[in-house]
């Protein structure tokens, strides 16, 4: 949510281009298997998308119970900014956990590819090993940051927050660039692209619009600012 999950819209896509006629067989294989893989996860993404949306409720609906507008009162202030990327960070991780299935998978058809190009290849490794991070990251305690936040007399935010937000920072999932792809996709997928592209697109209207709302949801629920 709030960029995170919408990079799997982002990664999981490439343009279109014809394969170079000295494109080799391993490149070209690749590159298709890396095609369908994420029609297949982007397919189940959207299609469940009211999974995430159902779990990030229950999220919601404990911090009503566990401690409602328990940050009412609190400044806006840089302090408060990293509380509210943590509540970023609570979204993202619920939005893996709950598609966690869809994305191991992913990552599973995606770590034996290689390409003739190395970059591609580390570039490939790098996206597979940033979303196995996503999958395993907690939600954090987010009641007892703030509380503890509250009774420092909102000096400092508690050092949970700051240990959990840097290793939320620290976890690159990046895509493998369109350029480096695009001459190994085959006409004959051009079907399959398109077919993505329009998930691909879906996905990032979903994304934007719904972790938006989530985000705002959960910040209100805690009483804190943006």
């Amino acid at each position: 949510m709030l960029g995170r999950l919408a990079i799997l819209a982002a990664v999981l896509t490439v343009g279109l281009a014809p394969a170079g006629a000295s494109a080799a067989p391993r490149d070209v294989a690749s590159t298709h298997a890396y095609v369908a893989a994420a029609y297949t996860a982007l397919h189940a993404v959207v299609s469940k998308w009211s999974s995430v949306e159902a779990e990030i409720g229950k999220l919601n609906q404990r911090f009503h119970t566990e401690c409602p507008a328990v940050g009412a009162g609190s400044p806006q202030s840089e302090e408060e900014q990293k509380l509210s990327y943590e509540v970023a960070g609570a979204l993202w991780a619920t939005g893996y956990r709950t598609e966690a299935k869809v994305v191991r998978a992913f990552v599973k058809a995606l770590k034996p590819l290689s390409w003739s190009n190395p970059a591609i290849t580390r570039r490939a490794r790098k996206l597979a090993k940033g979303l196995q991070e996503m999958t395993a990251l907690p939600v954090p305690d987010l009641c007892g940051d703030v509380r503890a936040w509250a009774a420092g007399g909102y000096r400092a935010v508690p050092a949970t927050t700051e240990q959990y937000d840097r290793h939320v920072e620290a976890i690159e999932v990046k895509e493998i660039p369109r350029g480096l792809l695009n001459p190994y996709v085959q006409p004959a997928d051009k079907g399959l692209v398109a077919r993505t592209e329009r998930l691909a697109t879906q996905f990032e209207e979903l994304e934007f619009k719904r972790g938006q709302d989530d985000w705002n949801m959960l910040l209100e629920t805690l009483a804190l600012n943006q």
